[in-house]
């Protein structure tokens, strides 16, 4: 007579190992399914802060300043985007500053400060570097966005050529004195 069998022991542990393993996988994997993706975070992956003006079409790029070491000038260094098939125009205002900055970008492009142009100079900045100070970024019909931007000085050695310099005094020209006299008026 022929014994039948069901496998026993040795099938026991076969399904108690792929329970086990189910578990473990699912134990896993399963943490990523309650935790944030860091890939969807948005930040600043440098020095600088990026502005996007929710009632203007143009965004600012990694805005920092960059400033003397007393922080009485600074330059303003960062990317100034408009993506659109406009021409459009940036107004930039820093706290304490009576005259806004005008920029303006063509339809589609990107104009950098501190890399393709020269950056927007910035005198009677008053904020030490290590610091921030707010700028107000205006562009379109919309009243614009206010940012706290960091101020920087040249201890980086890839900022240092960002410091602005003192600005020299351009003497105005005085007409030389000549040893002609003037002619005498016709009588």
């Amino acid at each position: 007579m022929s014994r039948r069998t069901s496998g026993g022991p040795v099938k026991s542990r076969l399904v108690a190992s792929a329970a086990i393993s189910a578990l473990v996988l699912l134990g896993a994997t399963g943490c990523t399914f309650i935790s944030p993706q860091a890939t969807t975070i948005e930040y600043s992956a440098s020095d600088g802060v990026n502005v996007s003006d929710s009632d203007g079409p143009i965004d600012v790029r990694n805005a920092f300043i960059v400033a003397n070491e007393d922080g009485s000038v600074g330059n303003f260094i960062g990317a100034v985007v408009n993506p659109t098939a406009d021409k459009a125009t940036l107004t930039m205002t820093v706290s304490g500053s009576d005259e806004p900055f005008t920029v303006s970008v063509p339809a589609g492009k990107t104009v950098s400060f501190g890399a393709d142009e020269e950056p927007l100079r910035i005198d009677g900045l008053d904020t030490m570097p290590g610091a921030t100070i707010e700028i107000h970024f205006q562009s379109g019909d919309g009243a614009g966005t206010k940012t706290q931007v960091p101020v920087l000085d040249g201890t980086l050695p890839y900022y240092a050529d960002l410091v602005p310099t003192e600005q020299e005094s351009t003497p105005t020209p005085e007409p030389a004195p000549t040893d002609t006299a003037a002619p005498a008026p016709a009588e």
